[in-house]
C-alpha cells in the first residue's frame, strides 16, 4: 500500500504505536500519539515525552514546522483544551499551526477537556472527526481512562503457571517454571507499567527486584508496591493495606500485580483486575502451590462471560494468553 492510499484508521494505528513509546514514562499525563500528514506524507510525529511534556501534538508540530499548515493531524486522544502552567493547550497549538483537519481516536474523559478540545478546533474552521479506530485508541489509553472513570489504575494480573495451574512446587520453589523468552516478555510488560505490586509472602520468600532487566530499558523499571496488612514497607517501596487502596497511588495509571496466590485472589475477589496475563509452561507439577486461592465465587455460572481473549502467542515452549475483563 502506498502512503497516499492509507486510510484514516491506518494512520491512527500508526499514532497508537507511537504512543506506546511514552507509556509509563509520561506520568502524570497519558501517553498520546500524534502524526501530521500532508499530501499522503508524514511531515511530523510525536508522543508524550517523559514527565508529560511536551505533549504529542506539540512535538509533532515542532517537527513539522511550516509543513503543518494544511496538514491532517491524527491524534489518539482529543487535544487538551485547558490551560496549564506547563504549556499551552494543544487545541490552541493546532489552530495556530493552521492544520486543516484533525482526526481523533477518542474523546478525553477529563472534565477539563471532554468535548471542548474538539469544539474549539471546529469553531476555528478545522474539520474534526472523532472515534477513528476508537477501540484500539481506548485500549492504548486504558490506564488514563480507568483512572478518570474509576479513580484507580488499570490493573494487569500476571501469573506464570504449569499446565495444571501451579505456580511453585510444594516447598515453594518457583524458579523457573517458564523459559527465558516468556521471562523476557514479562520484562517488556514491566516496562509498560508505572508500578508493580506483590504481597508480603512473595517479598519475604523471593526478595524480588521487580526491575526491568532488558538492555536499554532499565530506565523503565517501575515503582515497587507491597500489599501489607500492617501498612508498612521497606525503603524504596510503597505500602498498601488492601486492593481497595490502589487509587491512592499517585501518578500510577498502569499497575501490574505479580503475586502471590493470596494477592492474586484478593484482587480478583475485589473485581479490581482489568487484564489477565497468563504464561503457561508445558510442565505438570501435581501437588504444588496453586495459582489462586478463594476468589469469592459461589456459582459456576458466575464465572462465565467475564473474560475475553485478546492475544495469544508462543514464547519458546511457553504460551502467553491475555484476557480483558468484560465490564
Amino acid at each position: 500500500m502506498s502512503p497516499g492510499t492509507r486510510s484514516d484508521a491506518d494512520w491512527m494505528h500508526a499514532a497508537i504505536a507511537l504512543a506506546l513509546r511514552g507509556r509509563a514514562l509520561s506520568s502524570p499525563n497519558p501517553s498520546v500519539g500524534c502524526i501530521l500528514v500532508r499530501q499522503g506524507r508524514v511531515v511530523g510525529r510525536g508522543w508524550t515525552a517523559m514527565g508529560g511534556r511536551p505533549h504529542a501534538e506539540a512535538m509533532a508540530l515542532t517537527a513539522a514546522g511550516e509543513a503543518a499548515r494544511g496538514a491532517t493531524a491524527f491524534v489518539t486522544l482529543e487535544p487538551c483544551a485547558h490551560d496549564s502552567q506547563r504549556g499551552p493547550a494543544c487545541a490552541d497549538l493546532l489552530v495556530a499551526a493552521g492544520v486543516a483537519r484533525v482526526v481523533i481516536g477518542t474523546l478525553d474523559p477529563d472534565p477539563r477537556t471532554n468535548g471542548e478540545g474538539a469544539a474549539r478546533l471546529a469553531s476555528a474552521g478545522i474539520a474534526v472527526e472523532t472515534g477513528i479506530a476508537e477501540p484500539a485508541a481506548r485500549a492504548s489509553l486504558a490506564g488514563f481512562i480507568t483512572r478518570q472513570t474509576l479513580g484507580r489504575p488499570f490493573v494487569t494480573l500476571k501469573l506464570a503457571t504449569s499446565l495444571d495451574g501451579r505456580i511453585a512446587l510444594a516447598d515453594g520453589s518457583s524458579q523457573w517454571i517458564t523459559g527465558a523468552q516468556a521471562r523476557a516478555h514479562t520484562h517488556v510488560e514491566r516496562a509498560h507499567h508505572d508500578a508493580i505490586l506483590v504481597g508480603g509472602g512473595t517479598y519475604r520468600a523471593d526478595a524480588p527486584r521487580l526491575d526491568v532487566r532488558l538492555a536499554g530499558l532499565e530506565i523503565r523499571s517501575p515503582r515497587r508496591v507491597l500489599l501489607s496488612r500492617m501498612g508498612d514497607a521497606p525503603a524504596g517501596w510503597t505500602a498498601l493495606a488492601s486492593p481497595g487502596d490502589i487509587g491512592s497511588l499517585d501518578g500510577v495509571d498502569w499497575l501490574m500485580v505479580e503475586g502471590g496466590t493470596e494477592v492474586a485472589a484478593a484482587f480478583l475477589a475485589a473485581d479490581s483486575v482489568d487484564r489477565l496475563l497468563l504464561y503457561r509452561a508445558p510442565v505438570l507439577i501435581g501437588s504444588g502451590k496453586a495459582a489462586l486461592g478463594d476468589i469469592g465465587l459461589d456459582r459456576l455460572a458466575d464465572a462465565h462471560g467475564r473474560w475475553r481473549l485478546t492475544d495469544t502467542r508462543l514464547l519458546g515452549n511457553d504460551r502467553m494468553e491475555s484476557y480483558q475483563r468484560i465490564r
